[in-house]
């Protein structure tokens, strides 16, 4: 019987794997440069922490989630963002009786059951990041810049940062009315989840990708013309902050992100070269989730980065960050391939990559060095043992030589 990975899952081995690693390893180094230190949550929480979290009139909660009932009868889903665990990790645990901000970066897979497509997967991979206990636009400034110093450290190029406030509590409501007058005599043109958007939560239509609702929507109300004095002086002072750091960007009003807990501050890093599904990262305020969750009022703020999104631009780029080997260690006779082992599990020890042939006549071990692309073969034979002292050869250029066993860590790791 053959068997097949699910359809909109997928395997990560090499070379590919060696991006993710690059991209998990620039991660950790940019984020703990910021104070943010890891945190990892359960893939699985009860359903009712994304239903309050996320919105029940939301895409994901009504057709995406991975939803079951375990043994004891209890509604279990497997995690379709990261922020709500985190943030009920966050109310759970009382660390908000700890000096703020409290500042978490997490990694691992996410689930949807959405149709698969390039880009989108039903299995994928997002590495984020959340702050609490601070207000002031400088933390969102901060937080921008650290995402723009994570991707240039990466080397991807040509991203636009776009950027909106949909607002808080207190000024929403004017501009759902807004809406809501806007739409009412264009609901016939609306798709049919819009249109019951329309009485749950319209600003979700200028989120949706249907042409004909964009096509409707021109000339919608500016939820930036709606904001109250709060609102947009945070706003205002965030943009003079972006400008100080030199931080281009570009104001969409449409941009209300895909989930009910925004408020504030929306973001998008996008890339016009991965087609229809062109968020690279995203993100925002949502001031009062934790409360939500049964915390004390606590503002905060974060967002996620797509892996398959970040790989496939690296990929584009032509990237190659594949490992070499470094040695092949070539034994001849029984007694050189047990002392071949030893000499091997010390340059291991010094984090050299060593393979060793396995036996087989030094020609058809040499064939196998240079199959898998070592960069240097050691040649282990009964003389070598007697003199202490082993042959090397450089595989890209035909060098060769001497050298004593002693000096063979030192030897490569100047290489």
């Amino acid at each position: 019987m053959k068997y097949n990975a699910l359809k909109g899952v997928q395997d990560i081995f090499p070379p590919d794997i060696y991006i993710w690693q690059e991209v998990e390893s620039a991660a950790n180094d940019v984020f703990s440069a910021y104070g943010f230190q890891e945190l990892r949550a359960p893939i699985i929480e009860t359903t009712d922490i994304f239903t309050r979290s996320i919105g029940e009139t939301t895409d994901i909660v009504e057709k995406e989630m991975y939803t079951f009932s375990d043994k004891a009868g209890r509604s279990i889903t497997l995690r379709p963002e990261g922020t709500a665990p985190v943030v009920r990790c966050y109310v759970e645990k009382h660390l908000y009786n700890l000096p703020s901000p409290q500042k978490f970066f997490y990694s691992g897979p996410m689930f949807r059951y959405e149709r698969p497509q390039k880009g989108r997967f039903r299995q994928f991979y997002q590495i984020g990041v959340e702050a609490f206990g601070v207000s002031e636009p400088k933390l969102d400034a901060e937080i921008l810049s650290m995402l723009r110093l994570f991707l240039e450290r990466l080397g991807l190029k040509g991203l636009n940062f776009e950027l909106n406030s949909i607002g808080c509590e207190k000024c929403r409501p004017d501009y759902k009315k807004a809406l809501l007058e806007f739409f009412s005599d264009k609901l016939n043109n609306l798709c049919p989840d819009c249109k019951r958007r329309y009485n749950y939560n319209p600003l979700r239509i200028l989120d949706c990708k249907v042409d004909t609702c964009a096509e409707t929507r021109k000339g919608v109300p500016v939820v930036t013309d709606y904001l109250c004095s709060e609102c947009k002086s945070h706003f205002d002072e965030l943009l003079s902050l972006l400008r100080l750091l030199n931080i281009s960007y570009i104001i969409n009003p449409s941009m209300v992100r895909g989930l009910d807990y925004y408020t504030r501050t929306t973001f998008e890093v996008t890339s016009e070269h991965l087609g229809a599904q062109k968020a690279v990262a995203a993100g925002g305020r949502y001031d009062r989730l934790v409360e939500e969750f049964g915390g004390p009022p606590t503002s905060a703020i974060g967002f996620a980065i797509g892996m398959e999104r970040i790989t496939a631009l690296l990929k584009a780029q032509d990237r190659h960050v594949i490992p070499s080997l470094t040695v092949f260690l070539a034994a001849i006779g029984h007694r050189a391939e047990t002392e071949g082992l030893l000499i091997a599990e010390r340059l291991r020890e010094d984090n050299i990559w060593v393979e060793l042939g396995y036996g087989g006549s030094l020609k058809s071990q040499m064939r196998r060095a240079d199959r898998i692309s070592a960069s240097y073969v050691i040649i282990l034979g009964e003389d070598e043992i007697a003199a202490g002292r082993v042959k090397w050869k450089k595989l890209s250029d035909g060098s060769q030589g001497e050298i004593p066993v002693a000096r063979l860590s030192e030897f490569f790791r100047k290489t």
